[in-house]
């Protein structure tokens, strides 16, 4: 039994290829709607599985197409996360047999496919799923700077199986150690949805940084651009937490927050912590917001934002995310800014062994905020001529 499935996001049809294979049906992908269209008829689906916002040619379109070709009928499903009455309403008037709305259940899915068109011939038993289809796609740059010990390969990949719509993106920062084969070995087989971006030369974390998310921005699929720190200090479920409230809301950019509070596992030591206070001072003083931390290593951003805050190179190594704030409000004043920032806290951030910030390092950073104070006042822009081309210095994989 054939299944089409049309969806100009990928990652949201990966997931469900595989487990409709699975099960034993014959399954074609496509993002492409036009070329969908002609699937239809060159592929003879016994089921065509659509999404309704497409770029050009949208779902209803599709379904339009299909009524209007068909000899014989073929039941077309709706997996979508426009939730519209009157999208819905217009969908099942042009014929449509089931409307799912994202996100929803892998196993739902695929028990609405067999209630449409039944099981295969050769049907498979296979496990129960908990792996939800999300309405979003979602891409994180973690940078990696001799992280050959520390890198948790095994909870990456344990997330980006169970949560769909995410694609990782590793930027080597010119590793000394074994850092890249081993990313090679995270990434083998699994090119869809995790990228392999090489610095050859150390350029630090904020140029590491900025070179993924501007690769990232690069993808048409992506709704949702982040950066997590390799370590995962931060946990994955919370930078997912941090992806809903983008998707729920208006703001622009959600950061993560290492506040201590009850029902928290928030853990620092106590010399970083009271560093970590001075430190935060100056930078509300210097952003002229209530910020309580700004240097946490989890934020997520709307695409469209991506541009303003990391187009130019950063003026310092650690405290970037000042840098990104404070462009943001130059871009937009600082009262829309404001509006446009959301601090969330986190539900657990612990202080990981072999961190590469010293005590030594706090002082420096003290001297670079004020770096920031200065070149923000004084300048619009930022003198990008000096920055080494980045194709120079880059491989993508």
């Amino acid at each position: 039994m054939k299944i089409l499935a049309i969806d100009d996001q990928q990652l949201v049809l990966l997931p469900l290829k595989k487990r409709l294979t699975e099960l034993g049906y014959e399954v074609r992908i496509e993002t492409d709607a036009a070329r969908g269209m002609e699937l239809v008829s060159n592929f003879n689906p016994d089921l065509v599985i659509v999404d309704i916002n497409m770029p050009v040619i949208s779902g209803l379109d599709i379904v339009k197409h299909i009524r209007a070709i068909e000899t014989k009928h073929i039941p077309v499903m709706v997996l979508s996360g426009n939730t519209q009455d009157v999208t819905i309403s217009k969908g099942f008037e042009l014929g449509v047999d089931e409307y799912m709305k994202k996100p929803l259940s892998l196993n739902e899915i695929c028990t609405r496919v067999k209630k449409l068109i039944g099981s295969p011939a050769q049907a498979n038993e296979v496990q129960a799923t908990d792996v939800m289809i999300q309405q979003r796609c979602v891409g994180v740059v973690i940078p990696c700077y001799n992280e050959e010990e520390r890198l948790k390969s095994k909870a990456f990949l344990d997330f980006v199986e169970k949560h769909s719509g995410y694609h990782l993106c590793f930027v080597n920062d010119g590793s000394k150690d074994n850092t890249l084969n081993v990313l090679y070995e995270l990434q083998k087989g699994r090119t869809d949805y995790i990228t392999v971006y090489n610095c050859e030369k150390n350029g630090g974390k904020a140029e590491a940084v900025r070179r993924g998310m501007l690769h990232m921005a690069k993808k048409q699929d992506l709704d949702y651009i982040g950066f997590l720190d390799a370590d995962l200090s931060t946990d994955l479920a919370d930078f997912d937490d941090l992806v809903t409230t983008i998707e729920n809301s208006e703001f622009k950019i959600v950061s993560g927050s290492r506040i201590s509070r009850m029902g928290a596992n928030i853990t620092k030591e106590s010399a970083r912590k009271l560093i970590s206070l001075s430190i935060n001072f100056i930078i509300r003083k210097i952003l002229s917001m209530d910020f309580k931390d700004t240097q946490c290593g989890a934020k997520i951003f709307h695409k469209d934002i991506i541009p303003v805050a990391f187009n130019e190179a950063f003026v310092t190594q650690w405290i970037f995310d000042v840098e990104i704030f404070k462009r943001v409000t130059k871009k937009y004043g600082l009262k829309q800014a404001k509006a446009m920032l959301c601090e969330q806290p986190l539900k657990r951030w612990i202080h990981a062994d072999g961190s590469k910030l010293s005590m030594k390092d706090s002082i420096k950073i003290i001297m670079q905020l004020g770096e920031i104070a200065w070149v923000y006042r004084n300048k619009k822009t930022i003198n990008n001529d000096m920055v080494e081309p980045v194709a120079s210095l880059v491989k993508t994989y």
